[in-house]
């Protein structure tokens, strides 16, 4: 899927590729934004990497069915079509996508039950997460680096620094 969102600051492009056991950027997609910002070059246009992002939000919960309906109907955001138990998204592509992540029991550790990932260019991970662990964050894994790393606020709730390596 790809979409365009034109504004008078500059064009982004975002890609997202659905299949029966992924839904997120790929490795062609980096490839394909590298041909679209040399073709912006060659007109004198430039691109700044640092602020390509994509952004999930992950809720936490026991039961998803119990949850599910509460954020589709305050978001007005629709079932998934390849995963309508557990994603719910905006029709028209504006906010972002809300995974619901299936907890056996709620966190005993005191900490929020919100999971978000932030889709960055794996150029721009490492500065994103020195930065986080710089305001206060926590490392909470990097066994999937460089894939993504999930990090944790004061409060418990993560935040995974994701790129696009490792998963094509």
């Amino acid at each position: 899927m790809l979409r365009l969102d034109v504004r008078h600051d500059g064009v982004t492009v975002r890609m997202i590729t659905f299949t029966k056991d992924y839904a997120g950027m790929t490795q062609r997609h980096v490839e394909l934004a590298r041909h679209i910002s040399a073709a912006a070059r060659e007109l004198g246009l430039s691109a700044d990497p640092s602020a390509v992002q994509s952004l999930s939000i992950i809720p936490g919960a026991t039961s998803r069915a119990d949850v599910m309906p509460f954020w589709r109907a305050a978001l007005g955001y629709e079932p998934r079509i390849d995963s309508p138990a557990e994603d719910l998204v905006d029709a028209h592509d504006r906010g972002p996508a809300f995974w619901f992540e299936q907890m056996e029991q709620p966190r005993s550790d005191g900490g929020g039950a919100i999971h978000i990932v932030i889709w960055v260019p794996y150029e721009q991970a490492k500065a994103r997460i020195a930065a986080a662990l710089a305001a206060g964050g926590r490392m909470v894994r990097d066994e999937f680096a460089p894939s993504w790393w999930t990090l944790a606020d004061a409060a418990g709730n993560e935040a995974d620094i994701a790129t696009t390596t490792g998963r094509d």
